[in-house]
Order: structure tokens, then C-alpha cells, then sequence
């Protein structure tokens, strides 16, 4: 089937390409524009409990309102605030009241500190553009008010509050992305100047990923569309990451068997059509095994992970279908004088010794060479029990010098940590009628005992008094993880003493990330093994084996597990982080499981190809390291790069993405493939191809087909890494 795609496009070249770019621009121009929502209560479905509560506010105090922003105001020079300034913040938040913007129904006076030095305007929004960019627009035009009416008196004043979150974090969101594409390009053309010596090589790639770019995200807004999902732009940034890395990868497999061929001396059309037939197949199971990992994202109960998953599987997906069409198409029309110009090395096979020896290591001591990195991989996943999660998923995702950051710090230091975002504590009847209030207090008193509540204000009732909105102040930052085990007691207690007939919500911003929390739990139970059981799968089908499938997953399984080690080790042991944030986890989990997964049939293969040839495992093993470690190192190393640019986002989000990403790349390629596996495969000898005989001399081809596509693409990558010579 791929020799037959590749004669087609490459007897087709300019039909192909016409096709391409004509598909890529009809799907960007088409496509629809999605609005991002980065509102926390988004991210769940309306069964949780903080998500009713919200609703329930919303029907029986349609008046009432959490601030959408703050403006928080200062003296100057930082002194405390006298009656004239408390006057003139008075006047302040009167007149920006008045102002006509779009989203803001009025602006209210808030408290004062108790150190004195600040005052708060708190700003009521429709509820309906909560974390919308209709509210970023507020923001910006609240901001620019606030400049306008403090100028020239002694009042300094910010904007906070999750409105003006939404203005900064599009702004971080933009800069990061950036940051990111232009870090990628930079990882991505130096590293193929330096395999092939040709600047046509290094830029002809980068432009064909832009046209895959161009559709895929078209497409991705379609689906988001289609299936009425939220959309967020924090999947901008791991977009590029994933197109340009994985699209570089998968190009790479393709080039390398191309230029082999070229140096056996076949036609450039025709070397450009055995080198889809023979690496095609790689190509579509490394897709594969990266697909099916992003589309378990889809039975996440969160939705922004549920939206990334159909994004990132469409990129990928598109990618795959454009490197095995438009990418030969493309290069079989350029002669490879011109398109290898000026390097030389296209037409000799370089030799080298390097992987060699690993090879000859692994052979003469697999148990150890298991053993070894084996134990480097525990210890590091030991690390990974001191796990905690932040849910602060505002300031993750931009900079802590934003302007509502430095008032987020602020008001957690000058006022109550949860006087802004306060825990809602609803009680309604569940017949409809009016409330017992002497039992109301009641309930209040049982309330404010709960450790970790700061003071509970008194309920207050809607107009049929059938229910009653307790405001709880707690003694923590909301987003904290002390915060939601108070929501976890309060609940408790809430439930347990809520006066008979009656039914108590627990909501506000604490209880919807304890919510998220519970969603991310549910996914570890429900993502992780569908994920896994699928590749084991496909892992399985290709290699004929039961054995193989279960001790390379748990080689990849104990990879993760490392990654996050040592992620926790940098961000919480030595950067003092509270925690890392709450889904990376399960990002960490499909990139390292897929693509490491990806590295260890790429070794694998190799491995079964050499036993085929008559030798006994550890001479397979040796042999595979020999000719595919190089792959694997090209690869690994290219694709961990990419990731790594993530960390010039500038926010915790993407900082943490980036490390723990790039790193589970280097695990699975330089710890994983290149020792782990083949050390265990020798050691398991044919007991690892059971039921199976796929690694006996003499096997038939028709078992071999199978990773046919693996075996030429580790082959011929090796030749290019400047490593061993083919025999």
C-alpha cells in the first residue's frame, strides 16, 4: 500500500502539491473563529457539586455577584491611605462606575485593608462572559480608565480579578507562543544543518510543516466547533511543539531511507518511491501510537483536556498524511545535487564506532546494563511519591510580574487570603418552601468551627426565602491545596448538618478546583489504562508477541514514572514550588507513553531483523544498537529539543510542560531504547517473541512486512549519524 502512495505522488508531484495547498488554504479561510475560555468552571461537567452550586446562585440571587475584576488601590509612596485618599478611591470607583464598556454592570466599593495601605473596588460583570474575550476587552478599557482618573492625585491604582487574568494571560499567551515557534525553528534548522550539511534541507522542512500547520489548525477548529468544545489557548502553544517536532521526525525517517538509496545508486524518483514503501509503515505506526494516546484525552471529564486531545490526534494525524504525500512530492522534484548543496556526504556512507560499542556493552553484560539503568530509573520514580498538584492555573500560565498577578500577591497578603474569593455555602429547600432561619444559625455555628475557616459571614436569603447564601472566609489562598481540603471538611459538615428538608451546595473558586481535582483523579483511572491497553495493542499486532508488549509498556510505564521524579525534583525540591500544575500529569503520561513507545519498536525492530539473520539475542542486541541506536539518538534528541522550547514561554505552565516533556523524551530514547529494552530482550532471548517464532532464522516475509518500515528507517538513519557502517 505505501509503494503505491509513493508512486502516486511522485509520479503526480505537481497534483499533489496544487492539492495540498489548495485543501490548506480552502480549511484556514473556512474555518471558524473559536473564542478561548480560560473560566476554571468550564473545565467541568454540571454533575460536580461546585458547578451546581453556581447554578443555583445564579437562579435565586440573580443580583448577587463574585467580582469578575478588582481594582486595587495605593498611596504612591506606599504609605497608609488618609481620609482624603479614602475619599478620593471612593470618588474613584463612583466614576469608573459610570463609564459605558461592554460586559461591566456596575463597579461597587470594597473593603479596606487592615494594615491600611489598600482599598478595593470590586467590579460586577455579566456572568456570561466569564472567561471570555469580551472580558479581556473590559479589562483593557477598565485599565486605561483607572490610568485616566488617577492621574495626578496620589492614588496608584491595578486591575485584578479574573477579567483582567483573561487580558494577561492572551498577552502571555501570545508572546509565549513566539517564544515557542521561533525557539522550535531555531532547534529544528540547527539541527538538520548539522545531519545533512545542506541549508535547503534545514529550511524546506520548516515550510512544508507551516502548509500542514495551515490545514491541520483549520481542521482542529472545525472539530472543536462540531463537537461543542471549549476552546483554550494554551493548546496553541503545545500545537507548534507537536507539528514541527513530530512533522521533523517523521521527515527525517523518510530523508534518511531516501538518501540510502540514492547512494545504492537508484534513480532519485524512484529512490523517493521505495523510500515511502519502505518507511511508510513507520511512519504510520509511530502516528498511530501517538494518535490513539491524544484521543484518550477525550474521555477526560475536564474539558480542556478533552479539547486537546481531538487537537493534538488531528495534528498528528495530518501530519502523517503529509509526509507520506507532500513531503516526497515535494522533494522528488528537486535533483539532489540541489537540494544536498554543498555537502558531499549524500553520495559516501560515513562510518563510525560509537553505538558500536554500546552495542558490544549490552551484549557482553545485558543484566547489568538492566540493571543499571533500571535502578536509575526507580530512584528518580521514588521521588515521584512527594507528587503534589497546583491548581493555581492562572498565575501557571503567565508571568508573575503581570499586573493581575502582582495584585493576586498582593490582596493574599494585605487582606484575608480567601476575603476575595470567598467558599458559598448554599442551603435551599427542597420543597420549595421558606427556610427555618433559627436553624439556619444553627448550621452556621457547625460551619464556622470547621478548622481552616477564617469567619462566616451571615446567610443571606432570596426573596422567597427558600434559599440562603453563606459566605465562608477561608484562612488560605484559594487556589491552595489547604484551601480545598477546608472546602473537602466544610462539605462534610455541610452535608451532615443541613436542616432536615433542606440540601446544601458547597461552591465558589476552592470548591471548583477541588472539583478539578476530583475530575483529574478520575482520569488517572480512566485515560491511563485506555491509553496503554491501546498501544499494547498495536504493540502486539506488529511485533506477534503476548510477551513483548506487557515488559515494553512497563519499560515505558517506569520511564513516566521517572519523568516525574525528576520533575518534582527540580520544581518542588529545588524550586520550592508548592506543587506541579494539576494536568501534567496526564500530558506527561501520553507524550512519554507514545513516543517512547515509538523509540522502543524502532529498537525492537531492529533487534528481531538481526536474530532473523541467524544470531543468537545478544548478538541481535548488539547488532540493533548498533544500526538503530543512531535513529533513536537523531530522533530523541531533535524532538526533546522542540519540547524544550516550551520553557521560553515564561510561565509556570509551559516551563513545567516543557522540562518534564523533553525530558521523558531523553529518558525513552537515551535510557529506555538504547539500554533498557535490548538489555532486557536479551536477556528474555525467545521467550520475548512468544507465541510467536518472528525472531528465528528464516522466518517468512510475510511476518517481517510487518515492521518492514522500521527496520530500513533505523538502518538508514544509522548511516547518517555518522555511526556504523552498513554491512
Amino acid at each position: 500500500m505505501f509503494h503505491r502512495i509513493g508512486r502516486t505522488v511522485v509520479r503526480h508531484p505537481i497534483w499533489t502539491i496544487v492539492a495540498w495547498l489548495v485543501a490548506a488554504v480552502v480549511i484556514a479561510m473556512t474555518a471558524p473563529t473559536l473564542a478561548s475560555n480560560s473560566d476554571e468552571s468550564s473545565f467541568l461537567p454540571k454533575s460536580y457539586e461546585s458547578i451546581q452550586a453556581m447554578q443555583l446562585q445564579q437562579k435565586a440571587f440573580p443580583a448577587a455577584f463574585t467580582p469578575a475584576a478588582e481594582a486595587l488601590y495605593q498611596r504612591t509612596d506606599g504609605g497608609t491611605l488618609t481620609a482624603a485618599d479614602k475619599a478620593q478611591i471612593a470618588k474613584i470607583n463612583k466614576e469608573l462606575g459610570t463609564k459605558t464598556i461592554k460586559d461591566v454592570q456596575g463597579v461597587f466599593p470594597g473593603p479596606f485593608s487592615t494594615d491600611g495601605k489598600y482599598g478595593l473596588g470590586l467590579v460586577k460583570m455579566d456572568d456570561k462572559s466569564a472567561g471570555q474575550p469580551s472580558q479581556a476587552d473590559a479589562a483593557k478599557a477598565l485599565r486605561a480608565d483607572l490610568t485616566q482618573l488617577t492621574k495626578g492625585t496620589d492614588i496608584n491604582a491595578k486591575l485584578g480579578g479574573s477579567a483582567a487574568q483573561v487580558l494577561d494571560q492572551q498577552d502571555a499567551s501570545k508572546r509565549g507562543e513566539s517564544l515557542i515557534g521561533i525557539g522550535t525553528f531555531v532547534i529544528i534548522i540547527l539541527a538538520m544543518i548539522l545531519i545533512f550539511r545542506a541549508p535547503l534541507m534545514a529550511i524546506l522542512p520548516l515550510l512544508l510543516i507551516g502548509v500542514v500547520a495551515m490545514a491541520a489548525n483549520g481542521l482542529i477548529a472545525d472539530i472543536t466547533k462540531l463537537l461543542g468544545l471549549s476552546s483554550n489557548s494554551s493548546v496553541s502553544g503545545i500545537l507548534i511543539v507537536v507539528l514541527f517536532g513530530v512533522g521533523t521526525d517523521y521527515i527525517l525517517f523518510l530523508m534518511f531511507r531516501y538518501r540510502e538509496r540514492l547512494r545504492a545508486g537508484d534513480d532519485h524518483k524512484e529512490a523517493m518511491i521505495t523510500a515511502v514503501g519502505r518507511v511508510g509503515e513507520a511512519i504510520a505506526s509511530a502516528a498511530g501510537a501517538v494518535i490513539i494516546a491524544f484521543l484518550a484525552l477525550s474521555l477526560s471529564s475536564v474539558s480542556f483536556l478533552k479539547q486537546m486531545g481531538p487537537a493534538l490526534a488531528i495534528s498528528v494525524g495530518v501530519t502523517l498524511i503529509a509526509g507520506l504525500t507532500l513531503v516526497p512530492a515535494v522533494f522528488s522534484l528537486i535533483p539532489p545535487r540541489v537540494l544536498f548543496w554543498p555537502s558531499k556526504k549524500w553520495k559516501a556512507e560515513p562510518k563510525g564506532t560509537t553505538f558500536a560499542k554500546i552495542g558490544r556493552g549490552v551484549q557482553r553484560r545485558p543484566a547489568l546494563v538492566a540493571l543499571v539503568s533500571g535502578l536509575l530509573m526507580v530512584a528518580l520514580a521514588l521521588v515521584a511519591t512527594s507528587y503534589k498538584a497546583s491548581f493555581d492555573f492562572a498565575s501557571g500560565s503567565m508571568p508573575k510580574t503581570k499586573e493581575s498577578m502582582v495584585v493576586q500577591d498582593t490582596m493574599t497578603r494585605a487582606f484575608s487570603a480567601g476575603a476575595a474569593q470567598p467558599t458559598e455555602v448554599y442551603v435551599t429547600s427542597v420543597g420549595g418552601v421558606p427556610l427555618d432561619k433559627s436553624a439556619i444559625s444553627g448550621f452556621e455555628q457547625k460551619l464556622s468551627g470547621v478548622a481552616g475557616v477564617a469567619k462566616v459571614a451571615p446567610a443571606e436569603f432570596n426573596k422567597s426565602g427558600d434559599t440562603a447564601d453563606i459566605s465562608v472566609i477561608l484562612k488560605y489562598d484559594p487556589q491552595s491545596s489547604q484551601a480545598m481540603n477546608t472546602v473537602d471538611s466544610i462539605r462534610d459538615v455541610a452535608h451532615a448538618n443541613v436542616p432536615s428538608g433542606d440540601k446544601a451546595l458547597v461552591g465558589g473558586i476552592s470548591a471548583i478546583y477541588k472539583d478539578i481535582n476530583k475530575a483529574i483523579n478520575h482520569d488517572y483511572l480512566v485515560v491511563f489504562p485506555v491509553a496503554g491497553l491501546l498501544i499494547m495493542l498495536i504493540l502486539g499486532l506488529m511485533l506477534r508477541s503476548v510477551v513483548a508488549p506487557w515488559y515494553l509498556m512497563a519499560s515505558v510505564g517506569l520511564g513516566f514514572a521517572a519523568t516525574l521524579g525528576a520533575t518534582v525534583l527540580i520544581f518542588q525540591h529545588l524550586q520550592n514550588q508548592a506543587g506541579l500544575m494539576f494536568m501534567l500529569p496526564v500530558f506527561m503520561y501520553l507524550f512519554v507513553v507514545a513516543i517512547g513507545t515509538d523509540y522502543n519498536i524502532l529498537m525492537i525492530a531492529r533487534l528481531r531483523e538481526e536474530a532473523r539473520e541467524g544470531r543468537n539475542p545478544r548478538e541481535a542486541a548488539a547488532e540493533a544498537l548498533r544500526h538503530a541506536g543512531p535513529t533513536v539518538a537523531a530522533a530523541g534528541a531533535i524532538l526533546a529539543g522542540t519540547f524544550a522550547s516550551m520553557m521560553l514561554a515564561g510561565n509556570t505552565l509551559f516551563a513545567e510542560m516543557g522540562f518534564s516533556i523533553s525530558f521523558g523524551i531523553v529518558i525513552a530514547a537515551f535510557v529506555m531504547a538504547m539500554f533498557f529494552t535490548p538489555s532486557l530482550t536479551a536477556l528474555m532471548g525467545h521467550a520475548a517473541w512468544w507465541p510467536g517464532h518472528a525472531d528465528r532464522a528464516g522466518a517468512g516475509h510475510g511476518d517481517s512486512r510487518v515492521v518492514a518500515g522500521h527496520v530500513p528507517a533505523s538502518e538508514q538513519l544509522t548511516e547518517d549519524a555518522d555511526s556504523a557502517p552498513r554491512r
